[in-house]
């Protein structure tokens, strides 16, 4: 079968070949990498070292994510859950948010799963600084739609899949445009923007935002943990039934 010429065949393999990166957004990438890297690492080391006095078990964490146009990758993570911790919770949890019109508020503020600081790295984002590895091997770009789990991809209806026309990154249009304070819908229908619209200018207006948008984030996280525990029994009680 043919479509203007070209075969699905062609087209399909096309599209195993491309990875999605543009030479500009590869340029920038590694241009941004080159530039922080000294402080990364630093940052990095520091970021262990948190890890291993709070916690026992491995510094990283690993685990396969759905990227560019349903590509499946192995995405790295500094460690902020306990070893072994269970994810019944968590795909509940984002069941839940993809059918409801509720802001994605995450579990992180009451979570018994966190290790210790756990709650900081997440909220700061400091513990997605070994994606890095990812954006140099080409799997992911410093700016793009968050990658997606793969028992959350599943559940995806047809529509929600093309946030992944553009490869996933660190942060992005989503990110900055009130992330946790927005509902599963309002997140897919940034990221498909940002597919339809990515360049140059929009990549690095969207870099400058983060650093406000993480802080937002982090007092958002405070703020949550300074309410009363009665606030939100559901997540406690949740985790002690999959624990019996």
């Amino acid at each position: 079968m043919e479509t203007k010429g070209i075969s699905i065949e062609e087209r399909q393999g096309a599209d195993r070949r491309s990875k999605g990166l543009p030479g500009w957004k590869r340029a920038l990438d590694f241009g941004l990498i080159l530039l922080l890297l000294p402080a990364v690492l630093l940052i990095g080391l520091a970021v262990a070292l948190i890890i291993k006095l709070g916690s026992s078990g491995p510094v990283f964490f690993r685990q396969k994510r759905v990227g560019y146009r349903g590509r499946e990758f192995t995405c790295f993570k500094f460690r902020t859950m306990r070893v072994n911790a269970e994810t019944d919770t968590h795909r509940l949890h984002t069941q839940q948010l993809m059918k409801s019109c509720t802001p994605m508020i995450k579990l992180d503020s009451r979570d018994p799963r966190v290790i210790p600081f756990g709650v900081v790295l997440r909220a700061s984002g400091l513990d997605e600084l070994p994606q890095l590895l990812n954006v140099l091997r080409g799997e992911m770009s410093i700016v793009g739609p968050r990658p997606c789990v793969l028992y959350e991809y599943e559940q995806y209806e047809p529509w929600h899949r093309r946030r992944f026309d553009a490869v996933p990154g660190l942060t992005g249009l989503w990110q900055v445009s009130g992330k946790n304070r927005t509902t599963f819908d309002e997140m897919v229908y940034l990221d498909i923007e940002y597919a339809d619209q990515k360049s140059l200018w929009l990549d690095i207006s969207i870099m400058l935002r983060t650093f406000s948008a993480i802080w937002t984030q982090y007092c958002d996280v405070r703020a949550a943990r300074s309410r009363p525990a009665s606030a939100a029994p559901q997540l406690t009680k949740a985790v002690e039934s999959f624990r019996l």
